[in-house]
């Protein structure tokens, strides 16, 4: 039998990243004393992008900055309240979405640096299996994780978490494929 959850009041997260926040230093400083790239994989590789999760040039979208943290990449997100399910909680096909394209940002950079390439080749999304493990809090920022498990030599099995005051909300497992020339999104970046 599960056990019920309670809601607490949770702390924001604060790391860099969140695609709604003001512009900081060119080097941000990480726990533990490392430092991370200030420019998101998203700014440096598609800063043309229209995806509605992570096109740097789409004004209604959400626009996820994921950045690189050794093995993993990181983003925060910071809710607007047109993002919310009912009040206080974030809706739960935004959280799939930022999910989502933290995955293909993910996968799309290992298989950059597996290949030695100087860009990262276009991903899609083959399949992806969000769990919505309790509400996540819309107030203050979420933040996602991803990493992956297993690297092909055109796909890329990732999974993610995302968290709400250090609380896991959401999990997810993708994979996420290199496109050929020819597929609709090949030169979406």
């Amino acid at each position: 039998m599960e056990r019920p959850f309670i809601l607490r009041p949770q702390r924001p997260v604060k790391r860099p990243g969140c695609g709604r926040r003001a512009q900081g230093a060119a080097v941000a400083e990480q726990p533990g004393g490392s430092t991370m790239n200030d420019a998101s994989l998203q700014d440096l590789y598609s800063p043309d992008g229209i995806c509605f999760g992570c096109g740097p040039a789409n004004d209604k979208g959400l626009r996820l900055k994921s950045r690189v943290e050794g093995e993993e990449l990181v983003a925060t997100f910071l809710s607007e309240p047109h993002h919310k399910a009912f009040p206080g909680f974030l809706s739960g096909g935004i959280i799939g979405t930022l999910l989502d394209c933290h995955g293909n940002w993910t996968a799309a950079y290992h298989l950059m640096r597996r290949a030695g390439a100087g860009r990262p080749p276009v991903t899609v999304t083959a399949e992806y299996a969000v769990k919505l493990l309790r509400p996540t809090p819309s107030r203050g920022a979420v933040l996602l994780r991803a990493r992956p498990v297993e690297i092909g030599p055109d796909r890329v099995t990732v999974e993610a978490t995302l968290e709400s005051g250090g609380v896991v909300c959401a999990t997810c497992r993708g994979i996420f494929v290199a496109v050929k020339p020819g597929h609709p999104a090949y030169h979406r970046w």
